[in-house]
């Protein structure tokens, strides 16, 4: 096997989606329109990046319900290649998210984790033919940390999007190569919100990079400094934005890009995944990037200056 496979260790859900004029304020009640269904979760919508938009080899070790949520998140997955390694849960039902999108492509997000909370550190499978292992915060942060640690003891890079945001142990931070925050998330993990290089500044983890949202993205690896601004689209959808961005970041890395060219591949991914409704189902294909990329003219001198003044560098 493919010694620059790519494992994904995460959550599954299948989201359901009402579209309204606005996400409802506590206690208040908004007449929505289209409905529908999605596959979702961080986990997998993240897997789906890695194998459709940044063309990795990828596998992902998820739990599902035996029920019938389960079948189409098993189905979307093998639909992008991505080989499942499903621990079954008769005795939990299949992960689920209720998402309220409105107008201006913003969204309120509740998740009912279900199978997600039966991972274990037992859970995973060999390394021996996996360069990257990708996690994330939607499954019980014990078998986060003993997987990171497994991989860091097997010689894996581990890179962790630290999301939903929730305090993290040294222990785990310790076992990890590149740490995927947004800004909030960058606050709480550092103690500091004066501004994001001084967020970035008290976060020791060899690799971190924050997601800026319609900025683009800033990364610090190995004490070197690189900005990617945002390419502008017109949003329709951000949910999977910033997974598709992890995802595709973790398969450039995994496939030996440097991190210009990761990070650049990732934006140009994500940004394609805020023009397209629902999770997976926004992921672009790889062949999709490569063409939003040659069709994308170089940034001006000034986009990288203004991403720089806003972090404060």
């Amino acid at each position: 096997m493919n010694k620059r496979h790519l494992l994904v260790a995460g959550s599954a859900n299948l989201d359901f989606v009402v579209r309204a004029p606005h996400v409802p304020a506590p206690g208040e009640t908004v007449l929505g329109r289209d409905f529908a269904t999605f596959p979702g979760g961080k986990g997998a919508n993240q897997a789906v990046a890695c194998a459709r938009a940044g063309g990795a080899p990828t596998r992902m070790l998820l739990a599902l319900g035996d029920d019938a949520f389960a079948v189409p998140l098993e189905a979307s997955l093998r639909d992008a290649g991505v080989e499942p390694l499903i621990v079954r849960t008769p005795d939990q039902p299949t992960g689920t998210a209720f998402i309220c999108l409105s107008d201006d492509a913003e969204n309120a997000i509740t998740v009912a984790p279900g199978a997600n909370n039966a991972l274990r550190a037992e859970h995973l499978p060999p390394l021996d033919a996996v360069s990257h292992l990708l996690l994330q915060l939607e499954t019980p942060l014990e078998a986060v940390g003993a997987w990171a640690t497994a991989a860091r003891a097997a010689g894996v890079k581990v890179l962790l999007n630290a999301a939903p945001a929730r305090s993290l142990p040294e222990s785990l931070l310790a076992a990890l190569d590149v740490l995927v925050v947004n800004e909030g998330e960058l606050a709480l993990l550092s103690g500091e919100s004066s501004s994001v290089a001084a967020g970035l500044a008290k976060l020791y983890v060899p690799g971190v990079v924050v997601t800026l949202g319609a900025r683009g993205c800033i990364a610090r690896i190995d004490g070197q400094i690189h900005l990617q601004p945002a390419f502008v689209v017109q949003a329709v959808d951000t949910t999977a934005a910033g997974d598709t961005f992890c995802g595709t970041l973790a398969a450039r890395l995994a496939q030996g890009d440097g991190i210009d060219d990761a990070l650049r591949y990732a934006s140009a991914a994500s940004a394609i995944a805020c023009t397209r409704l629902g999770a997976q189902s926004s992921i672009p294909e790889h062949g999709e990037v490569e063409a939003f990329l040659r069709d994308s003219p170089p940034f001006p001198p000034q986009a990288q200056q203004s991403l720089a003044a806003y972090c404060r560098l």
